[in-house]
């Protein structure tokens, strides 16, 4: 399955307009849907966060999910696998979310990580590879940041 060129330009020149303006709650929610990533309702994406160029339609995004500041979502490298965000995930500044991973409905994902693998619900990952810690939701919310 190959990505057509007019396809291929559509999505890079959406992607980079998200990428840039503003909106987190509105205007890149928006971007990314006209592009074919799945996004639930009351989702916060951050600036300069890239979800999927060649196959965004490959994307699901549950609801109040939280994607930060330069973020990474991959849903391919050769072959098309796919990333699925359940709801009330946060996924911190300048995370890596790697193909064929789903994050867990409550799951948080710390800044910088890398997730190469599924995170069970209600689940705090951090670090590269991105293993689970002892941490609980609590803690982890408590230190946690909101953005708007």
């Amino acid at each position: 399955m190959r990505e057509s060129i007019v396809s291929g330009i559509k999505n890079r020149l959406l992607q980079r307009l998200a990428m840039s303006l503003p909106g987190g709650k509105s205007l890149r929610v928006a971007l990314h849907r006209l592009r074919g990533v799945h996004i639930g309702k009351d989702v916060w994406i951050g600036p300069e966060a890239l979800i999927e160029t060649a196959y965004p339609d490959r994307v699901t995004i549950g609801d109040r999910v939280l994607i930060g500041i330069r973020a990474t979502i991959l849903a391919h490298f050769r072959e098309v696998m796919g990333v699925r965000i359940k709801d009330d995930v946060y996924i911190g500044a300048c995370a890596l979310i790697l193909p064929g991973v789903t994050i867990g409905e409550g799951a948080v994902v710390s800044a910088g990580s890398v997730v190469t693998t599924s995170v069970p619900p209600m689940t705090v990952v951090q670090g590269n590879p991105a293993p689970k810690t002892n941490a609980t939701m609590a803690e982890a919310r408590a230190e946690t940041p909101v953005i708007y």
